[in-house]
C-alpha cells in the first residue's frame, strides 16, 4: 500500500457567528495608507448594499474611531458581548474606544493576542456579508492569532510603489502563505499625486505601472488610489471620503476596488466548487504522488516536476511568466490542505512556502515534467 503523507494535526479555526465572511486589510508595512484604505473600502462595499463590519485589530495604533467620528465607550450587552457601534451603515469595533486619550498601550505579545482574540470572539456583530479585519503592520503575533482563530477568507495587501514597500509586501504575502491564507490581491496606495489645476501626474513614490506592479507581485492589482488632500481632510472629520465625498475621483477609485474584491472572492468560490481531491497519496519508491479528484480522475506526479512547477514568488521570480526550476532529486515530507482551494507540499530541504491550487495542479498532470517515467 502506498505511504501517505501526513496531514496538519493544526486544529481547524471556527467562524464567528452570523459573519459570512473574513477579509483581512494588511500592509506588511507602517505608512503606507491601510487604515484608510480598510475604512474606506467597508464604506464601499456597504454602499454596494452589503452588510458590513470593520474590525480594527490595530491595537498599537487604533485609528478607526477618528476615522469614522465615533467618541463612544460601548459596553457589555445582555450576553456579555459588547455591541458593535453602528457608524456610516458600518459595525465597528475598535481598541480606540477604550483608551484615554493620548495613552500609549504598552503590552507584550500575549495580552495583545488575548485582546485579538476578545475583539473577535466577545463582540456582537450581528448578522454581517463581510467583516473587514484592519490588520496591524507588520506579520506578527496579532496576525498570526487572527489567522489561527478564524477562517480567513482572504487577504488583501496594501502598498505604495517605492521599493522598500515593495519588498515588505513580498514578505507579507509569503506569510500569509505559512498560514493558509489566499491573498485576494494588492491595493496600490497614493500611487500618485494629480494637480487639480493643470492635471499634470506626480509619482512621488516611484513609477510602476499596473501590469508590472502586478507580475513583480505575482497577484492581480485591484486598484490604485491617488494622494490627495480631501482624503486626509475627510478621515480627520470622521467621515472617510466615500462618505463624504462620493463623486471624487478618489472616492469612485475606492468603489472601483471594492467591485474588483467581489469579483476575486467570487473567483475562489468558483474554486472551491470545482472538483477537489479526495485521496493524495506518495509512493516512494517510484518518486511519485498520486492524487484521487471528487470527479472520479486520477493523476500522478513526478516529485521532481512537482517541485520544479512550484508557483511561490522564489521559485517564479517578479517576470511574470511561468518557469521550470529544476531541483535535483527533491523529497516530499508532508501535504497540508490550504482552505478549501489549494494544496501545500512541504519538502524535505524546508521549502513550503509554494500553494498549488486545484486548478493548477489539474494542469501540471498534462506537463511533460510532472509525467512519471514509465
Amino acid at each position: 500500500m502506498p505511504d501517505q503523507p501526513s496531514p496538519n494535526q493544526a486544529p481547524a479555526p471556527t467562524k464567528l457567528e452570523g459573519v459570512a465572511r473574513v477579509i483581512a486589510v494588511s500592509s506588511c508595512k507602517g505608512g503606507v495608507g491601510k487604515s484608510t484604505v480598510a475604512a474606506n473600502l467597508a464604506v464601499a462595499l456597504a454602499k454596494s448594499g452589503m452588510r458590513v463590519g470593520l474590525a480594527d485589530v490595530d491595537i498599537y495604533g487604533p485609528s478607526a474611531p477618528i476615522m469614522f467620528g465615533v467618541d463612544e465607550r460601548p459596553g457589555p450587552g445582555e450576553d456579555e458581548k459588547i455591541p458593535a457601534v453602528k457608524a456610516h451603515g458600518i459595525s465597528l469595533m475598535s481598541m480606540g474606544f477604550f483608551l484615554d486619550d493620548n495613552a500609549p498601550v504598552i503590552w507584550r505579545g500575549p495580552m495583545a493576542m488575548s485582546a485579538t482574540r476578545q475583539f473577535l470572539r466577545g463582540v456582537e456583530w450581528g448578522e454581517l456579508d463581510i467583516l473587514i479585519v484592519d490588520l496591524p503592520p507588520g506579520t506578527g503575533d496579532i496576525v498570526l492569532t487572527l489567522c489561527q482563530e478564524i477562517p480567513i477568507d482572504g487577504a488583501l495587501v496594501v502598498t505604495t510603489p517605492q521599493d522598500v514597500a515593495l519588498a515588505d509586501v513580498t514578505r507579507g504575502i509569503a506569510m500569509f502563505g505559512k498560514v493558509n491564507t489566499p491573498v485576494l490581491g494588492v491595493i496600490d496606495n497614493m500611487s500618485a499625486y494629480v494637480c487639480p489645476d493643470c492635471g499634470t501626474r506626480d509619482e512621488i513614490f516611484g513609477a510602476r505601472r499596473p501590469d508590472q506592479l502586478a507580475a513583480e507581485l505575482r497577484l492581480p492589482l485591484l486598484g490604485e488610489v491617488p494622494i490627495d488632500i480631501a482624503v486626509r481632510e475627510s478621515g480627520d472629520a470622521g467621515a472617510p471620503i466615500v462618505v463624504s465625498s462620493p463623486d471624487h475621483p478618489v472616492a469612485k477609485a475606492f468603489m472601483h476596488i471594492s467591485k474588483h474584491v467581489m469579483d476575486a472572492i467570487e473567483k475562489l468560490d468558483d474554486a472551491k466548487r470545482a472538483p477537489e481531491p479526495v485521496e493524495i497519496a506518495q509512493e516512494k519508491e517510484r518518486e511519485v504522488v498520486r492524487i484521487k479528484w471528487s470527479d472520479g480522475l486520477l493523476t500522478e506526479y513526478a516529485l521532481s516536476g512537482l517541485r520544479g512547477w512550484c508557483p511561490c514568488a522564489g521559485c517564479q521570480g517578479h517576470g511574470g511568466e511561468r518557469r521550470f526550476v529544476p531541483s535535483g532529486n527533491p523529497r516530499l515530507q508532508r501535504v497540508e490542505a490550504v482552505g478549501n482551494y489549494a494544496i501545500r507540499f512541504c519538502w524535505a530541504d524546508a521549502h513550503d512556502t509554494g500553494m498549488y491550487s486545484f486548478d493548477y495542479l489539474r494542469e501540471l498532470a498534462e506537463m511533460d515534467e510532472c509525467k512519471p517515467s514509465s
